[in-house]
């Protein structure tokens, strides 16, 4: 199941959260060799404590989780324009309610199941941040990313317009890329990877009884 979690929900998914921390600092720090803050077994850094949203894939029961991503609104404080800001012209307004970051997208290759790709799973997790996006009135997503992983999203039908790219940030250019968030791109993504049913759901607002009309006037 896909669940996004706001600030006001982390107590309720700390264990998941704290999982996403820790699959941070394995992915980040210690594959990639990605300059990272790391503490101990977690990667967590200043913009976890601004309140983000998280996008986290996890089991049924809510226990395991199989990949997150991070996502913050353009209008605040962004590792977007704060560190890659060589990664995009001036002539780009990034800054806008409708446009948001999508950092730390990660997924646990030993947790999910041995049938399916890494690949196939990314593409799964591209998916449900489009629905999310879709969801919450984000019309563009922003990422940075590393030039060999536009293949991945080709391969999960994401359109993405590139803005620019950098060097002198790790062993590769790193890229800025503008990912159009509609009804048309989704309907896209979900025929090139092939499934059918809606991966997020939203969860339904607590139904309040109707008070008894009877009742009110005796």
């Amino acid at each position: 199941m896909y669940l996004l979690v706001q600030a006001h929900e982390y107590h309720k998914h700390r264990d998941l959260l704290e999982q996403s921390f820790r699959l941070r600092k394995k992915v980040f720090a210690d594959k990639l060799g990605w300059d990272v803050s790391v503490s101990g077994s977690r990667e967590r850094d200043r913009y976890d404590d601004l309140h983000p949203a998280y996008l986290l894939w996890c089991d049924e029961e809510k226990e395991r989780l199989f990949g997150s991503v991070r996502l913050m609104p353009t209008t605040g404080p962004t590792l977007l324009y704060d560190v890659f800001r060589d990664t995009f012209s001036d002539a780009c307004d990034l800054v806008a309610p409708g446009i948001w970051e999508g950092t730390r997208m990660c997924i646990d290759e030993q947790a999910i199941t041995p049938d399916m790709r890494p690949d196939r799973a990314f593409c799964l997790l591209l998916l449900a941040l489009c629905e999310v996006a879709l969801d919450s009135g984000i019309h563009t997503m922003i990422s940075n990313y590393e030039p060999h992983m536009r293949r991945v999203y080709q391969k999960a039908g994401a359109e993405l317009d590139e803005l620019g790219r950098s060097d002198g940030y790790g062993r590769f250019p790193v890229c800025c890329g503008a990912f159009e968030v509609s009804n048309r791109v989704l309907a896209a993504m979900r025929e090139k990877l092939k499934v059918g049913d809606r991966l997020y759901r939203r969860p339904a607002f607590p139904t309040r009884a109707t008070p008894d009309p009877a009742r009110i006037s005796a």
